[in-house]
Protein backbone atom coordinates (compact mmCIF):
# COMPACT_ATOMS: atom_id res chain seq x y z
CA UNK A 1 0.00 0.00 0.00
CA UNK A 2 1.67 3.14 -1.18
CA UNK A 3 -0.88 5.79 -0.30
CA UNK A 4 -2.69 6.79 2.85
CA UNK A 5 -5.92 6.64 0.86
CA UNK A 6 -5.34 2.94 0.16
CA UNK A 7 -4.55 2.31 3.80
CA UNK A 8 -7.72 4.02 4.91
CA UNK A 9 -9.84 2.07 2.40
CA UNK A 10 -8.56 -1.08 4.10
CA UNK A 11 -9.50 0.43 7.48
CA UNK A 12 -13.04 0.97 6.20
CA UNK A 13 -13.14 -2.66 5.05
CA UNK A 14 -12.22 -3.64 8.62
CA UNK A 15 -15.24 -1.68 9.92
CA UNK A 16 -17.53 -3.18 7.26
CA UNK A 17 -16.40 -6.60 8.40
CA UNK A 18 -17.33 -5.61 11.99
CA UNK A 19 -20.80 -4.69 10.71
CA UNK A 20 -21.11 -8.04 8.93
CA UNK A 21 -20.16 -9.88 12.13
CA UNK A 22 -22.65 -7.88 14.20
CA UNK A 23 -19.88 -6.19 16.20
CA UNK A 24 -20.90 -2.72 14.95
CA UNK A 25 -24.39 -1.57 13.97
CA UNK A 26 -24.96 -0.47 10.37
CA UNK A 27 -26.48 2.77 11.68
CA UNK A 28 -23.34 3.59 13.69
CA UNK A 29 -21.17 2.91 10.64
CA UNK A 30 -23.30 5.10 8.36
CA UNK A 31 -23.63 7.94 10.84
CA UNK A 32 -20.15 8.17 12.36
CA UNK A 33 -17.57 6.13 10.41
CA UNK A 34 -18.47 6.28 6.71
CA UNK A 35 -18.04 10.04 6.31
CA UNK A 36 -14.69 10.35 8.09
CA UNK A 37 -12.20 11.91 5.68
CA UNK A 38 -8.57 10.65 5.74
CA UNK A 39 -6.24 13.64 5.53
CA UNK A 40 -2.68 12.44 5.98
CA UNK A 41 -0.32 10.15 7.84
CA UNK A 42 2.93 11.49 9.26
CA UNK A 43 5.09 8.85 10.88
CA UNK A 44 2.95 7.31 13.61
CA UNK A 45 0.38 10.12 13.52
CA UNK A 46 -2.88 9.80 11.58
CA UNK A 47 -4.93 12.88 10.80
CA UNK A 48 -8.66 12.48 10.09
CA UNK A 49 -11.41 15.01 9.47
CA UNK A 50 -15.16 15.05 10.25
CA UNK A 51 -18.00 17.42 9.38
CA UNK A 52 -18.72 19.04 12.73
CA UNK A 53 -17.98 19.21 16.44
CA UNK A 54 -20.70 16.74 17.35
CA UNK A 55 -19.21 14.12 15.03
CA UNK A 56 -15.76 14.70 16.45
CA UNK A 57 -17.07 14.36 20.00
CA UNK A 58 -18.81 11.07 19.26
CA UNK A 59 -15.94 9.58 17.23
CA UNK A 60 -13.33 10.54 19.82
CA UNK A 61 -15.32 9.22 22.76
CA UNK A 62 -16.78 6.04 21.22
CA UNK A 63 -14.78 4.97 18.18
CA UNK A 64 -11.18 6.11 18.70
CA UNK A 65 -10.08 2.74 20.11
CA UNK A 66 -11.81 0.92 17.24
CA UNK A 67 -9.99 3.13 14.75
CA UNK A 68 -6.64 2.35 16.36
CA UNK A 69 -7.39 -1.38 16.26
CA UNK A 70 -8.46 -1.13 12.63
CA UNK A 71 -5.26 0.70 11.66
CA UNK A 72 -3.22 -1.85 13.62
CA UNK A 73 -4.76 -4.66 11.56
CA UNK A 74 -3.69 -2.88 8.37
CA UNK A 75 -0.30 -1.29 9.14
CA UNK A 76 0.87 -3.36 12.09
CA UNK A 77 0.79 -0.72 14.84
CA UNK A 78 -1.65 1.58 16.61
CA UNK A 79 -1.13 5.17 15.44
CA UNK A 80 -1.80 8.40 17.33
CA UNK A 81 -5.09 9.64 15.89
CA UNK A 82 -6.11 13.29 15.70
CA UNK A 83 -9.49 14.41 14.43
CA UNK A 84 -10.17 17.87 13.06
CA UNK A 85 -13.39 19.53 11.97
CA UNK A 86 -14.08 20.83 8.48
CA UNK A 87 -13.50 24.56 8.23
CA UNK A 88 -16.61 26.52 9.16
CA UNK A 89 -17.51 30.08 8.21
CA UNK A 90 -16.58 32.55 10.94
CA UNK A 91 -20.22 32.87 12.03
CA UNK A 92 -20.31 29.15 12.84
CA UNK A 93 -17.28 29.24 15.13
CA UNK A 94 -17.72 27.85 18.62
CA UNK A 95 -17.98 30.80 20.99
CA UNK A 96 -17.74 28.73 24.15
CA UNK A 97 -21.24 29.84 25.16
CA UNK A 98 -24.55 28.01 25.02
CA UNK A 99 -25.74 30.56 22.45
CA UNK A 100 -24.61 29.52 18.92
CA UNK A 101 -22.51 31.94 16.89
CA UNK A 102 -24.44 31.47 13.63
CA UNK A 103 -27.06 34.26 13.37
CA UNK A 104 -29.91 32.01 12.17
CA UNK A 105 -29.35 29.41 14.83
CA UNK A 106 -28.77 32.11 17.46
CA UNK A 107 -32.13 33.67 16.58
CA UNK A 108 -33.85 30.31 16.94
CA UNK A 109 -32.23 29.79 20.33
CA UNK A 110 -33.43 33.20 21.50
CA UNK A 111 -36.99 32.05 20.85
CA UNK A 112 -36.39 29.19 23.27
CA UNK A 113 -35.06 31.35 26.10
CA UNK A 114 -38.51 31.97 27.48
CA UNK A 115 -39.34 33.99 30.57
CA UNK A 116 -39.95 32.07 33.76
CA UNK A 117 -43.69 32.66 34.04
CA UNK A 118 -46.66 30.53 35.01
CA UNK A 119 -47.72 30.49 31.34
CA UNK A 120 -44.48 28.80 30.28
CA UNK A 121 -44.51 26.25 33.10
CA UNK A 122 -45.70 22.78 32.04
CA UNK A 123 -48.05 21.47 34.72
CA UNK A 124 -48.35 17.74 35.39
CA UNK A 125 -49.12 15.36 38.21
CA UNK A 126 -45.59 15.68 39.57
CA UNK A 127 -45.77 19.46 40.12
CA UNK A 128 -49.42 20.58 40.05
CA UNK A 129 -49.69 21.08 43.82
CA UNK A 130 -46.53 23.21 44.00
CA UNK A 131 -47.67 25.17 40.94
CA UNK A 132 -51.09 25.87 42.45
CA UNK A 133 -49.52 27.00 45.71
CA UNK A 134 -47.19 29.41 43.90
CA UNK A 135 -50.07 30.87 41.88
CA UNK A 136 -52.03 31.41 45.10
CA UNK A 137 -49.05 33.18 46.71
CA UNK A 138 -48.53 35.39 43.66
CA UNK A 139 -52.21 36.38 43.75
CA UNK A 140 -52.31 37.05 47.51
CA UNK A 141 -48.77 37.68 48.81
CA UNK A 142 -48.50 37.54 52.58
CA UNK A 143 -51.98 36.15 53.12
CA UNK A 144 -51.78 32.50 52.08
CA UNK A 145 -49.14 29.81 52.53
CA UNK A 146 -46.56 31.88 54.37
CA UNK A 147 -43.92 30.64 54.29
CA UNK A 148 -44.23 28.45 51.21
CA UNK A 149 -41.53 25.77 51.08
CA UNK A 150 -41.04 23.86 47.80
CA UNK A 151 -38.64 20.93 47.61
CA UNK A 152 -37.51 18.42 45.02
CA UNK A 153 -34.41 17.18 43.16
CA UNK A 154 -32.41 19.57 40.95
CA UNK A 155 -33.77 20.35 37.50
CA UNK A 156 -37.46 19.87 38.30
CA UNK A 157 -38.63 23.47 37.90
CA UNK A 158 -38.35 24.91 41.40
CA UNK A 159 -36.41 27.94 40.18
CA UNK A 160 -38.92 28.42 37.36
CA UNK A 161 -41.79 28.59 39.87
CA UNK A 162 -39.88 30.92 42.17
CA UNK A 163 -39.13 33.30 39.32
CA UNK A 164 -42.70 33.01 38.04
CA UNK A 165 -43.90 34.29 41.42
CA UNK A 166 -41.42 37.15 41.15
CA UNK A 167 -42.39 38.05 37.58
CA UNK A 168 -46.11 38.11 38.31
CA UNK A 169 -45.64 40.21 41.44
CA UNK A 170 -43.49 42.70 39.55
CA UNK A 171 -46.30 43.07 37.01
CA UNK A 172 -49.18 43.21 39.47
CA UNK A 173 -47.41 45.08 42.28
CA UNK A 174 -44.57 47.21 40.84
CA UNK A 175 -44.38 49.09 44.14
CA UNK A 176 -43.28 45.97 46.03
CA UNK A 177 -39.67 45.34 47.06
CA UNK A 178 -39.04 41.80 45.81
CA UNK A 179 -35.74 40.15 46.74
CA UNK A 180 -34.62 36.96 45.01
CA UNK A 181 -31.45 35.25 46.26
CA UNK A 182 -29.93 31.79 46.48
CA UNK A 183 -28.87 30.34 49.80
CA UNK A 184 -25.27 30.32 48.61
CA UNK A 185 -25.38 33.97 47.48
CA UNK A 186 -27.01 34.99 50.78
CA UNK A 187 -24.09 33.39 52.65
CA UNK A 188 -21.46 35.00 50.43
CA UNK A 189 -23.11 38.41 50.68
CA UNK A 190 -23.29 38.18 54.46
CA UNK A 191 -19.59 37.29 54.73
CA UNK A 192 -18.64 40.21 52.47
CA UNK A 193 -20.84 42.63 54.41
CA UNK A 194 -19.12 41.65 57.65
CA UNK A 195 -15.65 41.96 56.10
CA UNK A 196 -16.44 45.40 54.64
CA UNK A 197 -18.30 46.69 57.68
CA UNK A 198 -21.60 46.91 55.79
CA UNK A 199 -23.69 44.63 57.96
CA UNK A 200 -26.40 47.25 58.49
CA UNK A 201 -26.86 47.68 54.74
CA UNK A 202 -27.18 43.90 54.43
CA UNK A 203 -29.82 43.74 57.17
CA UNK A 204 -31.77 46.62 55.63
CA UNK A 205 -31.82 45.03 52.18
CA UNK A 206 -33.38 41.79 53.36
CA UNK A 207 -35.51 42.97 56.28
CA UNK A 208 -37.20 45.68 54.25
CA UNK A 209 -38.32 43.25 51.53
CA UNK A 210 -42.02 42.84 50.83
CA UNK A 211 -41.33 39.42 49.33
CA UNK A 212 -38.28 37.25 50.00
CA UNK A 213 -37.64 34.45 47.52
CA UNK A 214 -34.73 32.17 48.46
CA UNK A 215 -33.62 29.39 46.12
CA UNK A 216 -31.64 26.40 47.43
CA UNK A 217 -32.06 27.34 51.08
CA UNK A 218 -30.31 24.08 52.04
CA UNK A 219 -26.99 25.84 51.39
CA UNK A 220 -27.28 27.77 54.65
CA UNK A 221 -27.23 24.51 56.61
CA UNK A 222 -24.22 24.08 58.85
CA UNK A 223 -23.27 27.77 58.56
CA UNK A 224 -23.97 29.16 62.03
CA UNK A 225 -23.60 32.88 61.39
CA UNK A 226 -25.66 32.66 58.20
CA UNK A 227 -28.41 30.74 59.95
CA UNK A 228 -28.43 33.27 62.78
CA UNK A 229 -28.88 36.18 60.38
CA UNK A 230 -31.48 34.32 58.33
CA UNK A 231 -33.45 33.40 61.47
CA UNK A 232 -33.80 37.03 62.52
CA UNK A 233 -34.58 38.15 58.96
CA UNK A 234 -37.26 35.47 58.69
CA UNK A 235 -38.85 36.46 62.00
CA UNK A 236 -38.82 40.15 61.10
CA UNK A 237 -40.52 39.59 57.76
CA UNK A 238 -43.11 37.20 59.17
CA UNK A 239 -44.01 39.61 61.96
CA UNK A 240 -44.67 42.29 59.33
CA UNK A 241 -46.81 39.98 57.21
CA UNK A 242 -44.30 39.82 54.36
CA UNK A 243 -44.30 36.85 51.99
CA UNK A 244 -41.51 34.26 52.10
CA UNK A 245 -41.04 31.52 49.50
CA UNK A 246 -38.20 29.01 49.78
CA UNK A 247 -36.93 26.10 47.68
CA UNK A 248 -34.68 23.21 48.64
CA UNK A 249 -33.57 19.85 47.32
CA UNK A 250 -35.08 18.14 50.38
CA UNK A 251 -37.79 18.74 53.00
CA UNK A 252 -36.88 20.71 56.17
CA UNK A 253 -36.73 17.60 58.36
CA UNK A 254 -34.00 16.12 56.13
CA UNK A 255 -31.67 19.15 56.23
CA UNK A 256 -29.60 17.64 59.01
CA UNK A 257 -27.44 20.53 60.17
CA UNK A 258 -30.15 23.16 59.93
CA UNK A 259 -31.07 24.65 63.31
CA UNK A 260 -34.26 23.18 64.77
CA UNK A 261 -35.74 26.63 65.34
CA UNK A 262 -35.41 27.36 61.61
CA UNK A 263 -36.90 24.00 60.63
CA UNK A 264 -39.89 24.72 62.85
CA UNK A 265 -40.39 28.08 61.11
CA UNK A 266 -40.36 26.40 57.71
CA UNK A 267 -42.91 23.84 58.86
CA UNK A 268 -45.33 26.54 60.02
CA UNK A 269 -46.39 27.23 56.45
CA UNK A 270 -47.13 24.99 53.47
CA UNK A 271 -44.65 22.39 52.24
CA UNK A 272 -45.05 21.24 48.63
CA UNK A 273 -42.89 18.81 46.70
CA UNK A 274 -41.96 18.50 43.02
CA UNK A 275 -41.04 15.03 41.81
CA UNK A 276 -39.75 13.55 38.58
CA UNK A 277 -42.10 14.48 35.71
CA UNK A 278 -44.31 11.67 34.44
CA UNK A 279 -44.27 10.51 30.83
CA UNK A 280 -47.10 12.79 29.67
CA UNK A 281 -45.42 15.84 31.23
CA UNK A 282 -42.10 14.94 29.63
CA UNK A 283 -43.79 14.66 26.24
CA UNK A 284 -45.38 18.08 26.70
CA UNK A 285 -42.03 19.64 27.68
CA UNK A 286 -40.27 18.25 24.61
CA UNK A 287 -43.06 19.45 22.30
CA UNK A 288 -43.09 22.93 23.85
CA UNK A 289 -39.31 23.33 23.57
CA UNK A 290 -39.30 22.08 19.98
CA UNK A 291 -42.08 24.54 19.09
CA UNK A 292 -40.14 27.44 20.59
CA UNK A 293 -37.06 26.42 18.60
CA UNK A 294 -39.05 26.03 15.37
CA UNK A 295 -37.88 22.40 15.31
CA UNK A 296 -40.09 19.77 13.69
CA UNK A 297 -39.86 16.47 15.56
CA UNK A 298 -41.66 13.28 14.60
CA UNK A 299 -43.92 11.87 17.30
CA UNK A 300 -41.66 8.80 17.34
CA UNK A 301 -38.62 10.93 18.20
CA UNK A 302 -40.52 12.87 20.87
CA UNK A 303 -41.71 9.62 22.45
CA UNK A 304 -38.20 8.22 22.40
CA UNK A 305 -36.74 11.29 24.13
CA UNK A 306 -39.49 11.33 26.77
CA UNK A 307 -38.97 7.61 27.40
CA UNK A 308 -35.20 7.77 27.77
CA UNK A 309 -34.72 11.04 29.67
CA UNK A 310 -36.58 10.76 32.95
CA UNK A 311 -34.36 12.52 35.47
CA UNK A 312 -35.29 16.17 35.05
CA UNK A 313 -36.57 18.98 32.86
CA UNK A 314 -33.09 20.36 32.08
CA UNK A 315 -32.10 17.12 30.35
CA UNK A 316 -35.20 17.21 28.15
CA UNK A 317 -34.70 20.83 27.13
CA UNK A 318 -30.98 20.30 26.59
CA UNK A 319 -31.68 17.36 24.30
CA UNK A 320 -34.04 19.39 22.11
CA UNK A 321 -31.55 22.26 21.86
CA UNK A 322 -28.78 19.86 20.78
CA UNK A 323 -31.06 18.35 18.16
CA UNK A 324 -31.76 21.84 16.84
CA UNK A 325 -28.02 22.44 16.50
CA UNK A 326 -27.62 19.04 14.88
CA UNK A 327 -30.33 19.86 12.33
CA UNK A 328 -28.60 23.13 11.53
CA UNK A 329 -25.19 21.50 11.07
CA UNK A 330 -26.33 18.41 9.17
CA UNK A 331 -29.22 19.94 7.24
CA UNK A 332 -31.55 17.04 8.04
CA UNK A 333 -34.53 16.58 10.34
CA UNK A 334 -33.62 14.82 13.61
CA UNK A 335 -33.98 11.05 13.58
CA UNK A 336 -34.15 8.40 16.29
CA UNK A 337 -30.48 7.62 15.66
CA UNK A 338 -29.48 11.23 16.17
CA UNK A 339 -31.62 11.43 19.30
CA UNK A 340 -29.81 8.35 20.59
CA UNK A 341 -26.44 10.01 20.07
CA UNK A 342 -27.51 13.23 21.80
CA UNK A 343 -29.09 11.39 24.74
CA UNK A 344 -25.95 9.29 25.12
CA UNK A 345 -23.89 12.48 25.41
CA UNK A 346 -26.28 13.99 27.96
CA UNK A 347 -26.33 10.90 30.16
CA UNK A 348 -22.55 10.53 29.95
CA UNK A 349 -22.04 14.20 30.83
CA UNK A 350 -24.34 13.86 33.85
CA UNK A 351 -22.60 10.74 35.07
CA UNK A 352 -19.17 12.33 34.89
CA UNK A 353 -19.86 15.88 36.05
CA UNK A 354 -16.89 16.91 38.18
CA UNK A 355 -17.17 18.66 41.53
CA UNK A 356 -14.38 21.21 41.58
CA UNK A 357 -11.76 21.10 44.32
CA UNK A 358 -12.16 24.83 44.96
CA UNK A 359 -15.92 24.38 45.37
CA UNK A 360 -15.38 21.66 47.96
CA UNK A 361 -12.88 23.68 50.00
CA UNK A 362 -15.04 26.82 49.80
CA UNK A 363 -18.12 24.93 51.00
CA UNK A 364 -16.26 23.46 53.98
CA UNK A 365 -14.72 26.83 54.81
CA UNK A 366 -18.17 28.45 54.86
CA UNK A 367 -19.62 25.75 57.12
CA UNK A 368 -16.78 26.04 59.64
CA UNK A 369 -16.54 29.86 59.38
CA UNK A 370 -12.88 29.88 58.34
CA UNK A 371 -11.11 31.24 55.29
CA UNK A 372 -10.01 29.07 52.38
CA UNK A 373 -6.46 30.34 52.89
CA UNK A 374 -6.60 29.17 56.51
CA UNK A 375 -7.43 25.62 55.43
CA UNK A 376 -4.41 25.60 53.13
CA UNK A 377 -2.15 27.15 55.75
CA UNK A 378 -0.23 25.60 58.66
CA UNK A 379 -2.51 27.16 61.29
CA UNK A 380 -3.61 24.67 63.93
CA UNK A 381 -6.53 26.22 65.78
CA UNK A 382 -9.26 23.68 66.51
CA UNK A 383 -11.73 25.24 64.05
CA UNK A 384 -9.23 25.43 61.19
CA UNK A 385 -7.83 21.98 61.90
CA UNK A 386 -11.29 20.44 61.88
CA UNK A 387 -12.18 22.19 58.61
CA UNK A 388 -8.93 20.95 57.04
CA UNK A 389 -9.67 17.37 58.09
CA UNK A 390 -13.21 17.55 56.76
CA UNK A 391 -11.87 18.90 53.45
CA UNK A 392 -9.61 15.87 53.15
CA UNK A 393 -12.51 13.53 53.87
CA UNK A 394 -14.89 15.20 51.40
CA UNK A 395 -12.23 15.40 48.68
CA UNK A 396 -11.65 11.67 49.09
CA UNK A 397 -15.40 10.98 48.94
CA UNK A 398 -16.24 13.14 45.93
CA UNK A 399 -13.14 13.06 43.73
CA UNK A 400 -10.79 10.41 42.31
CA UNK A 401 -7.80 12.26 43.81
CA UNK A 402 -5.03 10.31 45.53
CA UNK A 403 -3.97 11.11 49.09
CA UNK A 404 -0.87 12.82 47.68
CA UNK A 405 -3.00 15.02 45.41
CA UNK A 406 -5.36 15.89 48.27
CA UNK A 407 -2.36 16.84 50.39
CA UNK A 408 -1.12 19.16 47.65
CA UNK A 409 -4.52 20.91 47.57
CA UNK A 410 -4.46 21.39 51.34
CA UNK A 411 -1.15 23.23 51.44
CA UNK A 412 1.31 20.46 50.56
CA UNK A 413 0.42 18.17 53.45
CA UNK A 414 2.06 14.74 53.23
CA UNK A 415 0.36 11.43 52.45
CA UNK A 416 0.32 10.17 56.04
CA UNK A 417 -1.17 13.43 57.36
CA UNK A 418 -4.04 13.25 54.89
CA UNK A 419 -4.69 9.63 55.79
CA UNK A 420 -4.81 10.66 59.45
CA UNK A 421 -7.24 13.52 58.68
CA UNK A 422 -9.64 11.14 56.96
CA UNK A 423 -9.51 8.60 59.79
CA UNK A 424 -10.10 11.38 62.34
CA UNK A 425 -13.21 12.54 60.50
CA UNK A 426 -14.58 9.00 60.28
CA UNK A 427 -14.11 8.67 64.02
CA UNK A 428 -15.72 12.07 64.72
CA UNK A 429 -18.68 11.21 62.50
CA UNK A 430 -19.24 7.99 64.47
CA UNK A 431 -18.96 9.72 67.83
CA UNK A 432 -20.42 13.19 67.18
CA UNK A 433 -23.84 13.61 65.60
CA UNK A 434 -23.19 17.27 64.77
CA UNK A 435 -20.05 16.37 62.77
CA UNK A 436 -21.89 13.57 61.02
CA UNK A 437 -24.72 15.92 60.03
CA UNK A 438 -22.36 18.71 58.91
CA UNK A 439 -20.31 16.41 56.69
CA UNK A 440 -23.36 14.71 55.19
CA UNK A 441 -24.92 18.10 54.39
CA UNK A 442 -21.70 19.36 52.80
CA UNK A 443 -21.56 16.32 50.53
CA UNK A 444 -25.25 16.54 49.67
CA UNK A 445 -25.01 20.25 48.88
CA UNK A 446 -22.00 19.76 46.61
CA UNK A 447 -23.60 16.88 44.75
CA UNK A 448 -26.75 18.88 44.14
CA UNK A 449 -24.74 21.47 42.17
CA UNK A 450 -23.71 19.12 39.34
Amino acid sequence: MNSFSEIYNSVLLYFKDMVAKGELSPTAYDLWIKDIVPEKMEGSAVHLRVKNEMSRSVVESKYADMLKTAFNSVIGFEPDISISVESQPADDADTGNDMPANPDLRAAYRNAEYLYTFDTFIVGKSNQFAHAACVAVANNPGYVYNPLFIYGPPGMGKTHLLQAVSNQLKTDHPEMAIVYVTGEAFTTELIESIQKGKNMEFKHKYRSADVLLMDDVQFISGKESTQEEFFHTFNELRSLGKQIVLTSDRPPKDISSLADRIKSRFEQGLIADISTPDFETRMAIVKRKALLLDLSLDEEVITYIATRLKANVRQLEGCVKKLKAYQHLMGTSPTITQAQAVISEILTDNDSSPIGTDNIISEVAAVYSVRVDDIRSDKRSKQISTARKVCAYVLKELTPMSLKQIGAELGNKDHSSVSGYINDVRKMMNEQQVTHDNVEDIIRNLRSRV
